[in-house]
């Protein structure tokens, strides 16, 4: 399973955007771009989804399971589990976490 920030994550670490990423896999860039909308775990159907992995997986990129450990070497994102006593970094007080601004 791959969730939409892993998604962006790994596009940021190979440093292409949503349509280098459709041609990589063979997908239209709305799919791509439906699939990074969305909330949590990416729902698509399968073959998209092994597309997608497949083309992240040729391009280097490793992902990473809830819990699970990765390879000792390269580079990666993981998404620290949060603490009861510590505040999320914030770019922008003002906005919540997880918004964009326009």
């Amino acid at each position: 399973m791959i969730t939409a920030g892993q998604l962006r994550a790994a596009r940021a670490l190979i440093g292409i955007d949503q349509r280098e990423l459709a041609a990589l896999a063979s997908l239209a860039a709305p799919t791509i771009q439906r699939m990074e909308a969305s909330d949590g775990i990416i729902r698509a159907n399968v073959d998209s989804l092994m597309k997608l992995i497949g083309a992240l997986e040729a391009a280097g990129i490793e992902l990473i399971a809830d819990g699970a450990v990765s390879q000792p070497s390269g580079r990666g994102v993981r998404l620290k589990p949060p603490s009861t006593d510590a505040r999320p970094y914030r770019r922008n007080p003002s906005r919540p976490l997880g918004t964009r601004s326009a």
